[in-house]
């Protein structure tokens, strides 16, 4: 439901100096700060329009839009500005900002509340701090396989990587296995060839002292999977009848699972539930996005009231000890629901991110967003900046490293780490021993 957008607020700005911070929808939906004639980041494509920004919004050329959030800082030395929506886990609305010479010209498509302050960053914080939501708990140290091994991960590279701790002495409390252990988007318990026993490698991870973690895309489901064969009626449809669209990834159209049909939120309780029974305590989850797309429900329930009904059954499946970490997620729907959160697009192992869009894996575009999102570490939750990755191979991994650093979030590794030289070894021991 999109409605029209009605004018809010006019403030005078000195345009050479004046600033403005958009908040992006989503984990991977740029956000950051700019100056009133920057271009601000904008999707490449309509697939990376559905997969990374605010799904069926597109926003005029010239203008400025925040999804919820958006902050003025005016440049003239009058107070910061920000228009906020007044309860974001039921309505986010798009806020813009159009400037217009000596002013800037602030309108929504929804109810927003002002609020003013000094700076941008100081603002969001007293906003979020304004929330009440409880301090979030210490976070795991993390190992990761996926900046190294991506979905060809083997149950052999968990067991080298397992060692490989040990040898170099290297703090981890979880080992989280990523993508590519199933079989198929949907079929969460059918293992990929690759895997050979599910609860066997959580045994190992805990044989030798540490949590076994484990990713799954709990809302994304591949139309090839028995899952969507067998369960058609599980899926998110659009008003016609089709299948609502949850963008194109490792190939496929995805579908979306419909978490208020009584079957598939029955299923997706057993995944959670049968995961944590055989002993996997940390969860990633993933591509979030879709449980808040719009589409037609078993039950009649806007999107965002699906989405955090849908988390809540997770949470609930896998009981109030496990660590819970979003990713690809809606930001303002998903607080109070995560132990931590991604507050940015995927890193990698190079800087610039393809075709130059800043909500795709690299880098430049996760420093950008994760910066400017520190705002909501220890506040809505622990920031979760991604991976460190220390291997030789990886572009400018000092100035990556720095990053993770500075945000003082959650610690994860993510090479293999026996292809680590001394550098990288020192230095993933000294971010996963909180510094010291």
């Amino acid at each position: 439901m999109h409605h029209p957008f009605t004018p809010v607020a006019s403030v005078p700005v000195d345009p050479r100096r004046a600033r403005v911070h958009e908040e992006g929808w989503q984990s991977w939906s740029p956000s950051g700060a700019y100056a009133l004639d920057a271009r601000p980041h904008r999707p490449a494509n309509a697939n990376w329009a559905t997969v990374c920004y605010r799904p069926g919004v597109t926003v005029p050329a010239g203008v400025f839009q925040g999804e919820g959030l958006l902050a003025l800082d005016p440049g003239d030395g009058s107070p910061v500005r920000l228009w906020a929506a007044p309860d974001p886990v039921r309505e986010v609305p798009s806020i813009r900002l159009t400037p217009a010479g000596p002013v800037a010209e602030i309108s929504a498509d929804g109810p927003v509340k002002e609020y003013t302050g000094t700076d941008i960053q100081s603002l969001l914080a007293e906003w979020a701090a304004g929330l009440g939501l409880a301090a979030p708990r210490p976070a795991p140290t993390v190992w990761c396989s996926w900046y190294e091994y991506f979905t060809a991960v083997t149950e052999d590279d968990i067991h080298e990587n397992l060692r490989a701790m040990d040898t170099l002495d290297l703090p981890v409390d979880v080992v989280q296995i990523d993508d590519g252990y199933q079989r198929a988007l949907g079929d969460w318990l059918t293992l990929s060839g690759r895997f050979r026993s599910r609860e066997g490698i959580a045994d190992a991870i805990r044989a030798r002292g540490r949590r076994a973690g484990i990713w799954t895309a709990p809302f994304l489901v591949d139309p090839g999977s028995e899952l969507a064969a067998a369960h058609p009626d599980w899926l998110v449809r659009t008003a016609d009848g089709g299948f609502t669209h949850a963008g194109h990834n490792w190939g496929h159209d995805l579908r979306v699972l419909d978490t208020t049909h009584p079957g598939a939120a029955a299923y997706l309780t057993d995944v959670f539930r049968t995961l944590r029974t055989e002993g996997y305590d940390y969860f990633k989850v993933d591509f979030l996005y879709a449980g808040a797309l719009d589409g037609v429900r078993h039950a009649p329930v806007d999107a965002i009231t699906a989405y955090r009904s849908g988390i809540e059954l997770i949470r609930e499946a896998i009981g109030p000890e496990a660590y819970l970490l979003g990713c690809g997620a809606p930001i303002l729907p998903s607080t109070g629901l995560f132990d931590a959160m991604r507050v940015s697009p995927d890193t990698a192992p190079h800087r610039k991110p393809e075709a130059g869009d800043f909500s795709q894996p690299g880098q430049d575009p996760a420093e950008f967003t994760g910066a400017a999102r520190q705002w909501q570490h220890g506040r809505l939750w622990t920031n979760d900046p991604d991976c460190l990755m220390a291997r030789p191979a990886v572009e400018t991994r000092e100035r990556w490293a720095a990053h993770v650093e500075a945000t003082g979030g959650l610690m994860a590794s993510s090479d293999r780490l026996l292809s680590l030289d001394l550098w990288g070894v020192d230095t993933t021991r000294r971010l996963l021993s909180g510094g010291e």
